[in-house]
């Protein structure tokens, strides 16, 4: 059936089948929050100190619905739609195709744990952050992506794919991105070219899947239309049924949501950008392992690289054009019509050209003003030795300091020191260890 949702293609049971976790012993609460690598292989700890997603909506549309009873996900669930029954989204039945999966996206986005601030069970990467639910028709997503950015989303999580390209739904993508929203999804579970929808529509933020040691996840689908990769393999989240459930499962719908997390934690740090400088900021910053550093980015398996959150929250990148590098509809952008990747990283590159650029004239002028100012300063200098006798003679009330050969000229107080211009733009160096991908 064409409009019928794979769901293996982003959450992966067959490559490595669906874990449902309880809180037995062997499963405990600390051990499943050992058992999110992702949070350690993203610096969480040093994210949170500068962004939680506060105050930002992620839309996560789900065929699967979600558990509402969930203890680490309690608070962060909005009301939601269900297009699929009608009415306020809802706890899933039993009998579902597979209801855990609904939930664990949303809890990788914004889980906050339980227990002592929130130490144990399943955290998400922007865990202030709130999420919209939305149960789809299996027809298409043009009105639950509608509805979502009706009702305030930033960034519209999709991990599940069709076969079909609907018209409505290309047109649903443009309204979000003229609503500065933007959609998320995965690449697709196979390990082939068989990138689906709604991930091969331009303006969508396309996200291939990387495993633990910084590598592309072997499950993961390519093509032209990846940007970026995020955490993909043995990824622990929560589940259903029960309310501390957890699930594990491997595929590209959870490096989707780890991408809509990360958009999510830029988005309350930088209100003021656009979805696509956002997404800019995530591909200038985004890292490659060692054994593909001279691959030309972007490339169809690894896009630019997987995601760095904390780099992209801190560095100094250029804001760059609205849409950054998300291939939009030429409508959008019409000066875009017909450029390519290359284009883009052609343009981007003449960017940090000119910024390095004036950088190097800034600190010239400043170098220059520096000087003339010493000059000034001991020209003036020596006037004043001359009026006042030169070399230990007095002022002209016979009073005040004698300078003698052994005292220190008055220094100039407007006189700095000259720092060496740091250009922000310059290629990224090799991650700082500790850092994901893990170099060799």
């Amino acid at each position: 059936m064409a409009f019928r949702r794979t769901m293996c293609a982003l959450s992966v049971t067959a490559l490595t089948g669906l874990l449902i976790l309880t809180a037995a012993p062997s499963a405990s609460a600390d051990q499943i929050r050992r058992d999110q690598w992702a949070l350690k292989a993203l610096q969480t700890e040093a994210v949170w100190k500068i962004s939680t997603g506060a105050g930002v909506t992620v839309a996560v549309i789900e065929s699967s619905g979600m558990n509402f009873d969930h203890v680490d996900l309690k608070g962060n669930l909005l009301k939601g739609h269900d297009f699929e029954h009608g009415g306020a989204a809802q706890s899933p039945e039993e009998s579902d195709d597979n209801p855990a999966h609904g939930t664990g996206m949303a809890s990788i986005i914004a889980g906050h744990g339980h227990g002592s601030q929130g130490e144990d069970g399943i955290k998400g990467l922007a865990p202030d952050a709130k999420i919209l639910p939305i149960r789809s028709t299996g027809m298409g997503y043009a009105e639950e992506i509608r509805y979502a950015v009706d009702q305030g989303a930033s960034v519209i999580n999709i991990s599940e794919t069709q076969s079909a390209d609907l018209a409505e739904d290309r047109e649903a993508v443009v309204y979000a991105l003229k609503h500065d929203v933007l959609v998320v999804s995965g690449s697709g579970n196979g390990g082939n070219d068989g990138i689906q929808y709604p991930a091969k529509y331009p303006g969508v933020l396309t996200v291939g899947g990387a495993s633990s040691d910084g590598n592309l996840w072997e499950g993961s689908n390519y093509g032209p239309e990846v940007l970026l990769l995020a955490p993909a393999d043995r990824i622990v989240s929560a589940g259903w049924p029960g309310s501390d459930a957890a699930r594990m499962a491997s595929g590209t719908s959870d490096a989707a949501a780890y991408a809509s997390a990360a958009v999510a934690l830029l988005r309350s740090k930088f209100p003021d950008l656009t979805a696509g400088q956002l997404v800019n900021r995530l591909v200038k910053t985004a890292s490659l392992p060692d054994a593909v550093k001279e691959v030309s980015v972007p490339d169809e398996r690894y896009g630019y690289g997987s995601i760095q959150p904390l780099a992209a929250l801190t560095e100094d990148i250029p804001v760059g054009p609205k849409y950054g590098p998300l291939k939009v509809p030429d409508l959008l952008n019409p000066a875009s019509a017909g450029k390519s990747d290359t284009d883009y990283a052609a343009e981007n590159k003449k960017a940090d050209q000119k910024q390095m650029l004036f950088f190097v004239i800034l600190g010239v002028i400043a170098l220059v003003a520096v000087t003339l100012i010493v000059l000034l300063s001991m020209k003036m200098s020596r006037r004043n030795k001359n009026g006042a006798g030169g070399p230990g003679g007095l002022d002209a009330t016979g009073g005040g300091h004698q300078y003698g050969q052994h005292m220190t000229p008055p220094q100039n107080p407007y006189q700095q020191s000259v720092q060496p211009q740091h250009n922000p733009y310059q290629q990224r160096s090799a991650p700082t260890q500790g850092q994901w991908p893990p170099q060799q």
